[in-house]
């Protein structure tokens, strides 16, 4: 993600006058209203971990902020088990993508939106208010439970790189789950694609613009045709394909001599991503080629795909505990990865579980007050079917 400055403090969040108390919308205005992105989490961090020791736990947080570059590592805590049966892990990640604007979240209707015209950081706060709101009320109410361990992650949006960072042999719990999807509660995710990102960097010929064209070569130029010929967007229903970022140049009468290209592709399929990858390079080769110019291309694993059956026990604990509370389970791929790719790759069964967020990364980000209370009734529910 491009670096930006983090937007000003903001005043205290709003609520409607129909609003009616909500311990969990509560926790989620305060902790939207602090802005997080990547790399900048200290300060949610520090509210996750005040939260859980007024529960009574012992949270930690490990060093890896400093191995990743951020402000906080992943936070972890472990409620010991009071009764037989599966015990299980839920992750949620503290980063946002970069707020453009202050964050303001108000309720109007039913619904938390965020009163300036940039995100409102339901993805992934959203999880973290239900994670420790059912965790207070798990401990609160004395409920039994086959043992529950939590893990707040950082840097996720750049590539799951806290979970990447997270020791995972720590984990007691073999089955968990994330609640990183935008799509209506009851939604369970079975697969994610794996995710390689293009790193090219043209290098050209510096020349007057004006005077002496004819002796240079335009990295931008040559760049230019590259992008041309990939193939972007959705490739098939199991892959896609973007560039998001491009830069160069030194000035409007000088013909670039440099020019960078930041691309992505994603697929289901291993060998349809392969082959994907393979003809991004060929293009972009060619188009350095035909502009006589030099490239380099680096390509740098972002996640790596995971598919589930609806039969695998992770899979049915989540249908069960979405029954209970009322919601018909319903069955999705997703197109983007989430930290759950990092726990299925390190063979523990990860589950994404839809969380009634809607239009993430833009400024019409929303979430649901309703949607809010159901998926802490969904997660008490699951560790009630955990222990059962």
């Amino acid at each position: 993600m491009p670096a930006t400055d983090e937007a000003p403090a903001s005043a205290p969040p709003a609520r409607s006058i129909a609003s009616v108390p909500s311990e969990v919308l509560d926790l989620f205005l305060e902790l939207a209203a602090v802005p997080s992105p990547p790399g900048e989490e200290r300060a949610v961090a520090d509210l996750v971990l005040a939260y859980l020791r007024d529960c009574g736990l012992a949270p930690d947080e490990d060093g890896a902020g400093a191995a990743i570059g951020s402000t906080a590592g992943n936070v972890f805590a472990r409620l010991e088990p009071t009764a037989a049966g599966r015990p299980i892990f839920l992750c949620a990640h503290f980063d946002t993508v970069p707020p453009t604007d202050a964050i303001e979240p108000v309720v109007e209707d039913g619904v938390v939106r965020n009163a300036r015209p940039t995100v409102l950081g339901s993805d992934n706060k959203a999880a973290i208010a239900v994670m420790l709101e059912a965790t207070r009320r798990l401990l609160a109410e004395n409920r039994p439970h086959a043992g529950l361990e939590l893990v707040f992650t950082p840097k996720e949006e750049v590539g799951l790189l806290g979970a990447y960072a997270f020791d995972h042999t720590r984990l007691a719990a073999r089955t968990g789950y994330v609640y990183d999807q935008a799509a209506p509660v009851g939604e369970v995710v079975l697969g994610a694609p794996s995710g390689r990102q293009l790193d090219i960097a043209f290098h050209g010929r510096a020349a007057h613009a004006g005077m002496y064209p004819e002796e240079g070569r335009s990295a931008i130029a040559a760049a230019a045709r590259a992008i041309s010929e990939l193939r972007l967007g959705r490739i098939d229903d199991e892959t896609t394909a973007n560039v998001g970022e491009i830069r160069g140049g030194t000035a409007a009468n000088i013909v670039p001599e440099w020019c960078t290209v930041v691309a992505e592709a994603r697929s289901h399929d291993e060998r349809k991503l392969a082959d994907l990858l393979q003809e991004m390079q060929d293009a972009v080769t060619f188009a350095a080629g035909v502009a006589e110019c030099e490239v380099e291309t680096s390509f740098r694993k972002s996640y790596r795909a995971y598919r589930f059956k609806r039969t695998d026990p992770a899979v049915v604990l989540a249908a069960r505990a979405l029954e209970t509370c009322g919601y018909e389970p319903a069955y999705s791929l997703s197109g983007g990865g989430a930290d759950a790719n990092v726990f299925n790759e390190r063979g523990l069964a990860c589950v994404n579980l839809a969380n009634g967020m809607t239009d993430i990364h833009t400024p019409d980000e929303r979430i649901a007050v309703a949607d809010l209370e159901a998926m802490v009734e969904v997660t008490l529910a699951l560790l009630d079917a955990a222990a059962a």
